[in-house]
């Protein structure tokens, strides 16, 4: 009987409060970590236009993009986590959701990128322009609203 509180397939999900629940908090923790994800390069631009003389600016900067990469980090966690939740607990399937795993692999691999960006800025190894930096910036937009269509229209 517990067991079938938790379970719903794809049509009894709007009547099952748990999911909802679960689905309610997902949305959350995955706006939260965009979030980041959306700053965190616009960081870079900062960073990247600071002067080579310009210490505590650039300091400053460096402190704000490692502690919003910490905080994305733990947003990432239950934004995933409740994801999984979703897919292999209550049977949630289509086409839209294989073309959503693959999207989300990507927003991983992005978010692990900007770690890497953020130690060549560490490092004083940044090759990249600002104008690279704005590029980058808006490819995590593009992943969120890929994603949200998807999940919302479900096109197959």
């Amino acid at each position: 009987m517990a067991g079938a509180l938790f379970w719903a397939g794809e049509n009894e999900g709007t009547h099952n409060p748990p999911m909802l629940w679960i689905k309610a908090l997902h949305i959350v923790f995955v706006a939260s970590w965009f979030a980041g994800l959306f700053y965190l390069p616009r960081l870079f631009v900062n960073l990247a236009q600071v002067p080579a003389d310009s210490h505590a600016e650039r300091e400053r900067l460096l402190m704000m993009a490692r502690k919003l990469y910490r905080f994305s980090s733990l947003l990432m966690i239950p934004a995933i986590g409740l994801g999984l939740w979703l897919w292999l607990g209550f049977g949630v399937k289509g086409g839209w959701l294989h073309a959503k795993l693959f999207l989300v692999v990507l927003v991983i691999g992005y978010h692990h990128a900007c770690r890497s960006l953020l130690r060549k800025f560490e490092q004083f190894e940044n090759k990249r322009s600002e104008r690279w930096f704005r590029v980058f910036n808006e490819s995590a937009v593009l992943l969120f609203a890929a994603i949200v269509v998807l999940v919302v229209v479900k096109p197959f």
